[in-house]
């Protein structure tokens, strides 16, 4: 039974693709070191978002044995307009998961690991518990593994924000994804401020903790409500922002309004550190966890410097 991956998107008007500039094209993967990240994710039925968002980075990141985790499962209830996992109704939570996880950390020999999720709007929680469980495992199997958690916007789960709390990871990431105004169109799930709140009220609750947002371009936003973005991040007290050109994965998604060039993520990144970012990461190609270990170590120094 072949089951269709976004029924919702079904229905709308195919966009085309315009052809990549030569500044975002990759190579595919074919490594040794790819192969073999591969087989320990694929043996361990570990998911990645780094297959199932179709990643344009996976063959650089699996050749470094990095990958990002993505549990509670590989179906999403949320359907945003610009992202390829699975759209549906989730199954049951494998709680042998945090296990595995931290297993794959180990064999990989991580010494910084980023874990995401699907959203889970049919769980008391939002998959909050789950998390912590992740962190915990990790923690136990590898205790000098620094642990980097992208998390949904557990939005209307007032539960969430103190079990989160209860044992944090070393930066808690929560992408905002694009400009208030286009929400309705690209986030209709989601609302901004809700997320917003959250990496504001996670600052609030834990001031050491690092945190972390990110946002595409290219879908129609213009550079004064991108720096409007990056003043209510401040304003929340976020340390690291991340830039990166959005890439529709079918024709059925959110139409690519343009591709922002190289001297435009550079702007950008000029004027995120202008406004007090310790970190940020502005490049055509940067996604959320793209470099994470390395950045956070500048991050980390950054935060130092200032001190």
């Amino acid at each position: 039974m072949n089951l269709v991956r976004h029924p919702e998107k079904i229905k709308n008007p195919s966009n085309k693709i315009p052809k990549k500039p030569s500044w975002i094209r990759v190579k595919a993967p074919t490594s040794k070191f790819f192969q073999s990240t591969q087989k320990i994710l694929k043996e361990k039925k570990i998911i990645t978002v780094c297959e199932e968002a179709a990643c344009p980075n996976i063959s650089e990141c699996w050749q470094k044995k990095h990958a990002t985790f993505m549990i509670l499962g590989d179906i999403c209830t949320r359907a945003c307009a610009f992202c390829n996992i699975k759209t549906g109704r989730p199954g049951h939570i494998d709680e042998k998961e945090p296990y595995k996880i931290a297993e794959a950390v180990h064999e990989l020999k991580l010494e910084h690991v980023v874990v995401t999720s699907v959203d889970r709007d049919d769980l008391s929680d939002g998959g909050a518990e789950h998390f912590i469980n992740v962190i915990k495992s990790i923690r136990k199997l590898n205790q000098n593994c620094t642990i980097e958690i992208l998390t949904p916007d557990f939005n209307k789960k007032k539960s969430a924000l103190a079990i989160l709390s209860k044992n944090l990871p070393d930066v808690f990431n929560h992408n905002l994804e694009t400009v208030p105004r286009l929400y309705p169109k690209i986030r209709p799930g989601s609302r901004y401020y809700v997320s917003l709140n959250l990496l504001d009220n996670i600052k609030k609750k834990n001031p050491k903790i690092f945190t972390k947002s990110g946002i595409m371009v290219g879908l129609g936003e213009n550079k004064e409500e991108i720096y409007q973005v990056m003043d209510d991040l401040r304003a929340a007290d976020v340390d690291f922002i991340t830039i990166g050109q959005y890439l529709p994965p079918t024709s059925k998604h959110a139409k690519l309004e343009r591709f922002v060039t190289p001297n435009e993520f550079d702007e950008y990144k000029k004027m995120a550190y202008a406004k007090g970012f310790l970190m940020v990461a502005s490049s055509p190609l940067t996604r959320s966890s793209y470099h994470a270990s390395e950045d956070f170590t500048i991050m980390q120094q950054n935060r130092k410097k200032n001190s």
